[in-house]
């Protein structure tokens, strides 16, 4: 234990410092400094001071400001993953689909992305907001569509969240939680405690509080009552209306003293690993089951920078000040010694009987023989984390008898063994425990470094599945190592193998390789490796790499070999399994180039890439399809222009999300849905409506975008309609514009969707172009740039339709590999 800590006592519960700490809260001391001098410039004291803190306090804004817009850019990326996932679209498409719906529902974007979060988690967080939504529209279902009042709360536990996943440790985690979920709530600062298996608590992140007050609660030893402590012990919510009136000590308790507190516990699988703690300057936030969800959501965010710590027990009662006193003075003891030491502490069961006793301490010079880090074993049970210590070393039996007698054990030469993945290593160490008021002191010392390394050879023989002989020839004597015997399947009293008998051994196929190799070793006198199959006695058959090197003597005669075995099995079937997938991923990729072809040849059967000038109810239509440049990414493109029975004439364009077979067969069925619904005389707008269903019930989730357009010859006046799609250009009198972004869902969205028609008289030598986004569309360049650069093209004068539609093709910049259809509407002068 450091010397800050010793200065406590448990009379005195106040934590003290941890030394070198770095300080921890909202500010540090230089921070703290500077308002106090503003204030005196304020006064006119010191103006210019004054100007520094009032820049010092722009800038600390700013970055709040920069912290929060990151945190939402975060939660706005992640709502653009899910729209990608369920509309099977491009990150670009999502960006503008999520700017649509921000824009047709009337919220802010960060909003809305943390209710796509919600609806596709369903997880804690959204379980508090349709809480919240639900207690805000007197009891009206979470999915009624004019109520928004908990989008406040899901974009503030989703901003939080994000923090939380992104902060580097608990204290980032602290200050995420206060800065978007808590400070909404009235709340002025927040504790995270994290819990060591003895019932004592570290302060692993803080924020809202002064650096100083922050490190004197560096730490809390076992016992100590504080409101994190109740919360641990009752392992429910502690809430606290007047923290002054409980007497209870805690962090901050002199910043907030009329103030309410908080205290949930943490962790996850049942396992506690920490306690979040809030404080309010007043009173504590109405206590409504809402509020309660909120904070335990807020609580669990916190448990993954916790998880990683040993679980957490329940706390122990509380020492005495005699017994905290020896228990500080044995610990300095301890870490000033130069040899292994465990500090041992009883754990006695509800009858009073000793069952076991637990690791309370470990020295820095503890190195555990199975690698395991200080923190994994302090806290352990001794039997859990050396259970061999109560069989053949009798370890425990020893530690047990000097509990109860108080005389002390020493011994040289013990033997100590460790089970390391069902690997007994056993090594000599002198042995001392001893017991110091109501603990025991366990210290040892291995006897030589010799059998240190020797034991990470054997570590490493084991993980690497080598094994090592060596073979005298002149006296017929072999010496195994043990992990010889485990790779033949022999027993650890059976005779070793010679190297002459190792074709009896091997499969029949490889005793050639190992004559080769042999000779090679032998007569030779050089070293020597071959592969091999070796026939284990328990019927399985491993595959074996043998290397070894002659050793000569005076004459340059061979006096002994020496080497060693590998099982190289896990390379071998990694090297066939390697080897069966080549040739299924080629397979695999014949299947699918064959697919592809297929769907190639029907989309551009249906849609082929140029189609000649149709003289349609006096209009001149054009088409143009150009696929994409990559073959392997056949889109859902389409257009349509026919005379309906009717006289009028349908103009259409459309594009389905996603490429392959899927797509191309969306494309058709919506397609020929249209052809079919056009001939019944309804609207664009209705027909669009139908369009919808139909890509919602009669297909396998299809979506896409869609505009439609029916023009009657006798008035020379189109109606349109669009499903979430790019509006069409107007070229009249040589000036291209936009025609106006009437409002319409994409297709394959909510089945009871609405369309709006738009309404447009052409003109003599008017030209109008329809259109998807293959044309315009580019990652680096906003669709509002594109449609700019669309419209200067699109205006420039040609000498006929067909030159304008070649025209815009050749000077199309988009980037997106997409397919483009075009399609150009002309009615000539009469």
């Amino acid at each position: 234990m450091d010397s800050a800590r010793r200065s406590g006592t448990p009379g005195d519960p106040t934590p003290v410092d941890a030394p070198g700490g770095a300080p921890t809260g909202d500010g540090g001391a230089a921070g703290a400094a500077l308002p106090e001098r503003s204030r005196a410039g304020t006064n006119g004291t010191d103006p210019v001071v004054n100007r520094l803190a009032a820049t010092v306090a722009r800038l600390r804004r700013q970055v709040e400001q920069a912290q929060f817009d990151a945190d939402g850019r975060s939660v706005i990326e992640l709502a653009k993953g899910v729209l990608v996932e369920r509309l099977h679209c491009a990150p670009a498409e999502a960006a503008r689909q999520l700017e649509d719906l921000a824009a047709e529902t009337d919220l802010p974007v960060l909003h809305l992305a943390a209710e796509i979060i919600n609806q596709a988690a369903r997880d804690q967080v959204a379980e508090v907001t349709k809480a919240f939504l639900t207690q805000a529209s007197g009891g009206r279902s979470y999915d009624d569509p004019e109520e928004n009042s908990g989008t406040t709360v899901a974009t503030r536990l989703r901003t939080a969240e994000s923090g939380v996943l992104a902060a580097a440790d608990t204290q980032a985690v602290a200050d995420s939680l206060l800065t978007h979920a808590l400070r909404p709530l009235d709340a002025v600062s927040v504790a995270v405690w994290a819990v060591a298996p003895d019932g004592s608590m570290s302060l692993a992140g803080a924020a809202g509080f002064r650096a100083d007050e922050a490190a004197r609660w560096h730490y809390v030893p076992p016992g100590v009552t504080t409101p994190a402590y109740k919360a641990l012990l009752e392992r429910q919510p502690v809430w606290l209306p007047s923290f002054a009136e409980t007497g209870l000590p805690s962090v901050g308790r002199h910043d907030t003293p009329d103030g309410g507190r908080v205290a949930i516990p943490t962790g996850t699988g049942g396992r506690l690993t920490g306690v979040l703690e809030i404080c309010w300057p007043g009173s504590l936030p109405p206590r409504s089951p809402q509020i309660e969800r909120q904070l335990e959501a807020l609580a669990q965010l916190c448990a993954h920078t916790l998880e990683t710590r040993p679980a957490a027990g329940l706390p122990g009662p509380a020492l005495s000040d005699s017994a905290y006193r020896d228990l500080t003075e044995l610990i300095d003891l301890v870490d000033g010694l130069y040899d292994p030491a465990l500090v041992l502490r009883p754990q006695i069961d509800a009858d009073g009987h000793l069952i076991d006793f637990r690791i309370h301490h470990t020295n820095p010079r503890f190195v555990d023989p199975v690698g395991r880090p200080r923190s994994s074993v302090t806290g352990a049970l001794l039997l859990e984390a050396y259970p061999l210590a109560a069989g053949q070393s009798g370890l425990f039996d020893k530690v047990e008898r000097v509990y109860a007698t108080g005389e002390p054990f020493r011994a040289d030469d013990t033997l100590l063994t460790t089970l390391v993945d069902q690997v007994p290593l056993t090594s000599p160490a002198d042995i001392s425990i001893s017991r110091h008021s109501d603990s025991v002191l366990l210290i040892w010392r291995v006897k030589d470094q010799a059998d240190r390394l020797a034991s990470l050879l054997q570590h490493a023989q084991r993980l690497g599945r080598v094994g090592g002989f060596e073979e005298n020839l002149a006296t017929g004597e072999i010496t195994w190592n043990d992990q010889m015997f485990t790779l033949f399947g022999l027993r650890p009293t059976a005779t070793p193998i010679p190297l002459t008998q190792l074709p009896a051994h091997a499969h029949a196929d490889d005793e050639t390789g190992i004559g080769r190799f042999l000779r090679t070793l032998l007569h030779q006198r050089r070293s020597a490796s071959t592969a091999f199959r070796l026939k284990r006695p328990d019927g399985i058959i491993r595959h074996l790499r043998v290397v070894a090197e002659p050793v000569l003597d005076g004459t340059g005669h061979v006096l002994l070999v020496r080497g060693a075995y590998q099982d190289i099995s896990a390379q071998h079937w990694t090297e066939v399994a390697l080897a069966a997938t080549r040739d299924q991923l080629a397979h695999t990729e014949q299947q699918a180039a064959e697919n592809n072809r297929l769907t190639l040849k029907l989309q551009r059967a249906i849609m082929p890439p140029t189609r000649g000038p149709l003289d349609a109810a006096g209009l001149r239509v054009a088409v143009r399809y150009r696929p994409a440049e990559d073959d392997h990414l056949v889109g859902g493109d389409w257009y349509d222009a026919v005379v309906l029975p009717s006289g009028r004439v349908l103009l259409c364009v459309g594009d389905v999300a996603g490429h392959g077979i899927e797509a191309a067969t969306g494309m058709v069925v919506l397609r020929n849905a249209l052809r079919g619904l056009a001939t019944t005389g309804a609207g664009p707008g209705q027909l669009l409506r139908w369009l919808n269903l139909v890509a919602h019930h009669l297909t396998d989730y299809v979506t896409g975008t869609a505009v439609c357009g029916l023009y009657d010859p006798g008035t020379r006046t189109l109606e349109w309609a669009r499903a979430g799609h790019l509006p069409p250009v107007l070229v009249r009198d040589g000036r291209a514009t936009a025609l106006p972004l009437i409002g319409g869902m994409l297709l394959g969205g909510p089945p009871d969707s609405q369309y709006e028609e738009g309404r447009l008289t052409l003109e003599a030598d008017d030209v109008l172009l329809l259109y998807t986004d293959g044309l315009v569309e580019r990652r680096d360049t906003s669709m509002g740039d594109t449609l700019d650069r669309l419209l200067v093209t699109a205006g420039r004068p040609a000498p006929s339709l067909e030159d304008r539609l070649d025209h815009l093709l050749t000077h199309s910049d988009a980037d997106t590999d997409d397919d483009t259809c075009l399609i150009g509407i002309h009615l000539p002068p009469s």
